[in-house]
């Protein structure tokens, strides 16, 4: 049988990601043309903090499956969307502006995996500083 809390918590967090990304976009809106730079920065963040998520995930698997979902691919999978990086870069193709798409996607491939084992070692460090306190 469904767990409904895990089903409501990955609902409110999506509508909460999808909300903050938008409310960022509104805020910080990209130039057409250059590098999209707010959903770069957005993934970027978004990478970084699932990956610390996790981790402390792992270490401490008895925290709520209702908890995980919620955060994990209902607020940040909603914040981060691999669907708005292929948009900006089929915008920028279309326009021509080839180097612009390619330093995007360089930079969201290279950025992106550097955030998230950021996150991993800012999650061990955060895993092993509160064993230590134990």
């Amino acid at each position: 049988m469904p767990d409904w809390r895990a089903w409501l918590a990955v609902a409110a967090g999506g509508l909460a990601g999808t909300e903050l990304r938008y409310g960022l976009g509104l805020v910080f809106p990209d130039a057409a043309g250059a590098v999209p730079w707010t959903t770069l920065g957005i993934n970027v963040a978004g990478s970084f903090v699932l990956a610390a998520l996790t981790t402390l995930w792992i270490a401490r698997p008895h925290t709520a499956f209702w908890v995980r979902a919620g955060l994990g691919p209902g607020l940040l999978g909603a914040f981060t969307t691999f669907s708005a990086l292929v948009f900006s870069i089929d915008q920028l193709a279309r326009a021509g502006e080839h180097p612009v798409w390619l330093i995007y996607l360089g930079l969201s491939l290279l950025l992106g995996l550097g955030a998230a084992a950021a996150g991993w070692r800012t999650g061990r460090l955060m895993v092993d500083r509160t064993e230590a306190v134990r």
